[in-house]
């Protein structure tokens, strides 16, 4: 019985092990051994090493893009932590019409991409978007938004808080899986809402925060859309991102070989970030189950 349950548990998992080795593995190694050619599209490769990893180092765009996207990472992920966590927290009270407001706020993930896109370039108008209107009506200065080089990226940072929908449901979640004799403890104690917080929601929710940490990195180090559809990668580079980049050397400028050694890059660049962030989760972190740090 044991064998026959074995082999019928192998032949169910057969179709996503071979789908994840053809269309996951297969793809990396083959991205791997272009990444060491020289490779225009129509062409046929020409081994040349190292040489594409080399060139990135006195790539200007290259760098250029690796810190539009860092700082993209570093200005979108915090502020989509603290919007999705405070209006989690405000969706978790007792109050009549509860279920309205949440699903109007996970509402906006489910605008596709695109037209999350082409919404926000209205919005960002600086003759007639929303914002300067806004604005204006207020007596405040406008501004040109994702048309300045100096305001382009705080602009996709804004727009970044759009679709937290996705993490505040995560978080939500976590916030009712808090056990709630620990906020009973606290108010005997005498603590209020501010400790409740503090020494009890706060470290009961730092698994789901370090989760959205790591997937809003992982995700934003990938970030491609609003780069390709809005700003095209300017003004003057400004938004070229770096998937938009190893897009446009593969499949603008056909580099493929160059491209894939840029894919690898990133792999690895990710790699290390979310080692890094696991490595120091062990000082922050808690995890009731275990018992400790």
């Amino acid at each position: 019985m044991r064998r026959f349950e074995t082999r019928w548990g192998i032949l169910m998992a057969l179709p996503a092990i071979l789908g994840f080795a053809i269309f996951t593995i297969g793809p990396m190694i083959a991205s791997f051994f272009f990444s060491l050619t020289d490779w225009q599209i129509g062409g046929s490769p020409s081994f040349v090493g190292l040489d594409n990893y080399t060139t990135m180092v006195n790539d200007e765009l290259f760098w250029k893009s690796l810190s539009a996207t860092t700082y993209y990472t570093l200005g979108a992920v915090p502020l989509t932590l603290i919007v999705s966590f405070a209006v989690a927290m405000l969706l978790n009270q007792k109050a009549r019409g509860l279920s309205l407001w949440r699903t109007i706020f996970y509402l906006p993930t489910l605008v596709p991409a695109i037209a999350n896109v082409v919404l926000w370039i209205w919005i960002f108008n600086p003759d007639f978007g929303l914002l300067n209107s806004l604005l204006r009506q207020g007596g405040l200065p406008t501004s040109q938004w994702v048309y300045s080089e100096q305001m382009a990226i705080p602009s996709l940072i804004i727009m970044s808080t759009w679709g937290f929908g996705n993490t505040m449901v995560i978080f939500l979640a976590g916030l009712q899986g808090v056990p709630r004799h620990l906020y009973e403890a606290v108010s005997i104690d005498g603590g209020g809402p501010l400790r409740r917080f503090w020494h009890v929601t706060l470290p009961m929710m730092t698994p789901t925060i370090f989760y959205n940490l790591v997937v809003g990195v992982v995700g934003t180090f990938q970030v491609f859309n609003q780069a390709y559809v809005m700003t095209e990668g300017g003004p003057n580079h400004a938004t070229l991102f770096y998937v938009y980049y190893l897009f446009r050397k593969a499949f603008t400028e056909s580099e493929m070989g160059y491209a894939s050694a840029l894919a690898w890059v990133l792999f690895m660049i990710i790699m290390v970030v979310t080692f890094l962030m696991f490595r120091n989760a062990r000082r922050w972190v808690y995890y009731e189950m275990a018992g400790a740090r």
